[in-house]
């Protein structure tokens, strides 16, 4: 059974359309991503899982029961937010412990429960600190363990790493999955953050105007976008158009030889990530074509280059990993068949 359940969920803002028939089922223990640009939608399905927004249409259902017409705080969902919302007055025990007193749970018990969600994220230490004498990244592990402490059916993140640095964005990716993982929570997380989606969630919903354009596991949806908008969304990609032809799509700068076509005829979209091209001297042959380096930013572990083609028609952004000074000349470009993703044009 789907821990949440979203059936033909629709609401409007005035002349605004938020959120069109969206449908969503979430596995319970799951980490599903809403990812996509600013006004997508995607907070706003969010807070109406969480019972802060009442949808025109549709239902919400979480752990079987629906809770579309219920209160907020009946129905089993922890929010955390992006401004992580801390009692500055209080203690860190006392956050965590504010949603316990709140339901009426005797103080022994609160201590107990407190005490062990300080524990699993590793702040006990800090136990007797108000927020302001926390760090971003201590805070941030306050509101998730006030969040796990009243053991809710599903956690609701509204972009709760936004506040951090890269570091500790980095730092925290890791610690939230673990920590999920570890309570066996069912969660819903919204972001725009490509990379974060990818390295945490189970699945990703991609949103756009409203809808939902794609659902997978990462790897599916980076690396088999089924449209324009998540090819290009969910990091960069090289988008030539083209029209299939025997086993192969004939394309503005030459044939690529692919694994499978979306269609057996007519015209799509071909997508190739930038780390999908290998640079050489020589022509290997299958979707193999020469140029030259224009341009290259250095980016540490990697080098973002500008190949130009021969003829000066098009130019391809390549990825190269671990990248050592090259001198101008002329290079080949090869990217293997089963990189090459076809997409039918919308």
């Amino acid at each position: 059974m789907a821990a949440v359940r979203i059936e033909n969920v629709s609401k409007r803002f005035g002349a605004t359309e938020a959120l069109s028939h969206v449908s969503l089922e979430i596995a319970a223990g799951e980490i599903c991503f809403l990812l996509g640009p600013s006004g997508c939608g995607k907070t706003t399905l969010l807070r109406a899982v969480a019972g802060f927004v009442e949808p025109d249409e549709g239902r919400i259902f979480i752990g079987g029961e629906e809770v579309t017409r219920m209160a907020a705080h009946e129905r089993g969902a922890a929010m955390m937010f992006q401004s992580y919302a801390l009692w500055p007055h209080m203690t860190v025990e006392g956050n965590v412990g504010f949603g316990l007193e709140e339901r009426g749970v005797k103080m022994s018990s609160v201590r107990g429960e407190v005490r062990t969600a300080l524990e699993r994220l590793r702040i006990q230490a800090y136990s007797e600190r108000k927020i302001h004498e926390l760090s971003g990244g201590q805070q941030q592990r306050v509101a998730l363990a006030r969040a796990l402490v009243v053991q809710p059916r599903c956690l609701l993140l509204d972009e709760p790493l936004s506040n951090l640095d890269s570091r500790l964005r980095v730092e925290m990716r890791g610690e939230i999955r673990r920590v999920c993982k570890e309570f066996g929570l069912t969660a819903i997380y919204v972001s725009h953050d490509q990379k974060e989606a990818l390295a945490i969630g189970d699945r990703i919903a991609v949103m756009e105007e409203g809808r939902i354009r794609q659902v997978g596991v990462p790897l599916e949806v980076y690396r088999q976008p089924g449209s324009r908008f998540v090819a290009e969304f969910l990091g960069e990609t090289n988008l030539l158009e083209g029209t299939v032809e025997g086993r192969g799509v004939v394309t503005e700068i030459g044939r690529f030889e692919v694994v499978e076509v979306a269609e057996q005829s007519g015209k799509m979209l071909v997508s190739i990530r930038p780390e999908a091209w290998r640079l050489g001297v020589g022509d290997e042959g299958v979707n193999s074509f020469a140029g030259r380096i224009v341009e290259t930013i250095y980016l540490g572990e990697m080098a973002r280059h500008r190949f130009a083609l021969d003829g000066g028609s098009k130019e391809l952004i390549v990825f190269e990993l671990n990248p050592w000074p090259r001198e101008g000349g002329r290079l080949f470009a090869t990217v293997d068949p089963g990189d090459v993703v076809t997409i039918l044009e919308s």
